[in-house]
């Protein structure tokens, strides 16, 4: 029983669109992001802090610091990125409804280590996360592209690696983004980067405790698929 669901979920995501994504949507201050609902972080001191986000400053594509108005509280206050453990960043109301495909396929969220509530309202999530980067780790303030679905993987956005492609459809032009790579973390070792030049070879590895998974993606691994493996990994596969 549990095999036919297994190869009913997988034939059920080949039918979704090239463009539908089940990842978050990357975080883009200011053109997705709402100005006016609260944002709610966790300090690295345990210190909880909920308030509007009114800039945000990034460096080499990563959240440096953060201005916000705690809720109450009349003055802005700068937070740095090194002092914040985790945060949720409301999108805004495009940024939603452009997110409806997503919402839709996470609904019964699948790792209780996120708050399946704020998730649900249209939040982007960030932690802090151990990352290997040209040999040496580095702890860094990462977007989960799959909070909904990462008790077992983890996808962390990687902001320089995204590219512009397009696919023509009975002659008309779709552009969409596709990201390169990403940040991976396999349970709880420290995140390494993924290329899409390596996933032919990765995905064996990464879904290997599942082999009717692995049957089934033997001849059609597209990177491009990744998310919707990874979906129906962590929910078919235990």
């Amino acid at each position: 029983m549990k095999k036919t669901a297994l190869l009913l979920c997988l034939f059920a995501y080949t039918t979704i669109s090239a463009s539908a994504q089940l990842f978050a949507p990357a975080f883009d201050f200011p053109s997705n992001v709402s100005g006016k609902k609260p944002a709610y972080l966790t300090m690295a001191d345990g210190t909880k802090i909920e308030g509007t986000i009114s800039t945000v400053t990034m460096k080499n594509g990563l959240i440096s610091s953060i201005n916000i108005t705690p809720k109450g509280a009349g003055k802005k206050i700068l937070l740095k990125a090194d002092a914040i453990a985790n945060i949720y960043v409301p999108l805004s109301d495009f940024a939603k409804l452009d997110n409806s495909i997503n919402e839709a396929f996470n609904k019964h969220v699948l790792n209780k280590d996120v708050n399946a509530d704020i998730i649900g309202e249209g939040y982007l999530y960030f932690e802090k996360a151990q990352v290997v980067k040209k040999d040496k780790v580095e702890e860094l303030l990462l977007q989960l592209l799959n909070p909904s679905f990462s008790a077992k993987i983890k996808v962390y956005h990687f902001p320089l690696s995204v590219v512009t492609m397009s696919t023509e459809v009975k002659g008309v032009t779709i552009t969409h983004d596709e990201s390169k790579s990403y940040f991976i973390k396999v349970g709880d070792a420290t995140a390494v980067k993924l290329n899409k030049r390596d996933y032919n070879e990765a995905y064996a590895a990464l879904y290997k405790d599942c082999p009717t998974m692995l049957t089934k993606l033997k001849d059609n691994h597209r990177w491009s698929k990744f998310d919707e493996h990874l979906w129906v990994y962590h929910s078919e596969c235990n």
